[in-house]
């Protein structure tokens, strides 16, 4: 679940938005009165949403967005006028004086992107280089070869290898060439 972070220059405002998202089940809640507070959470979390005003007590919010890591969006809350003139990626803004409903809803829009943002980064894997399938594929047929495995069982022959030494398939193949070509 990704994580709320507050920060408005007036403690009271922060303690109220606080209370009403707590009240209505956001647990990852923290508070700061500053850009540099604001980083340094958002060091020590993965991802989320920072609720932020116009102006903090060392900089101001368009100094906030570009410092924001990329797993973390930035909601503003603005007056009505200026709203709809803030357009940049990376940031929603509601208008103030907030309503609760809107803000719960916006706020679980965002968490849910994020959160979505993060997970599909967890899930893709890293794509090998053409070096290292051809290290693989050479290894592959290498086995095949010279001990008479199918394609498939020196696929995971190199595989398991892999895993029991902990390093990666294309560092596998490559020790799996060197001791062959070094026998020969």
């Amino acid at each position: 679940m990704g994580s709320i972070i507050i920060a408005l220059p007036r403690p009271a405002d922060v303690e109220k938005i606080r209370e009403i998202l707590i009240r209505h089940g956001f647990r990852n809640v923290y508070t700061a009165g500053s850009v540099s507070a604001v980083l340094q959470e958002t060091e020590r979390l993965s991802h989320g949403i920072v609720i932020s005003g116009i102006r903090l007590l060392d900089a101001d919010y368009t100094e906030l967005l570009d410092c924001l890591p990329e797993y973390f969006e930035l909601l503003l809350l603005d007056s009505r006028q200026k709203v709809s003139a803030r357009r940049q990626s990376g940031l929603v803004a509601v208008t103030m004086p907030v309503r609760v409903n809107e803000l719960i809803s916006t706020v679980r829009m965002m968490i849910e992107h994020v959160n979505c943002r993060a997970n599909q980064k967890k899930k893709s894997k890293p794509r090998r280089t053409e070096k290292e399938e051809n290290y693989i594929r050479n290894a592959k047929y290498v086995l095949m070869e010279r001990n008479h495995m199918t394609e498939e069982e020196a696929f995971r022959y190199i595989q398991k290898s892999s895993m029991d030494t902990g390093t990666n398939m294309a560092e596998t193949a490559q020790m799996i060439l060197a001791l062959i070509y070094n026998e020969i």
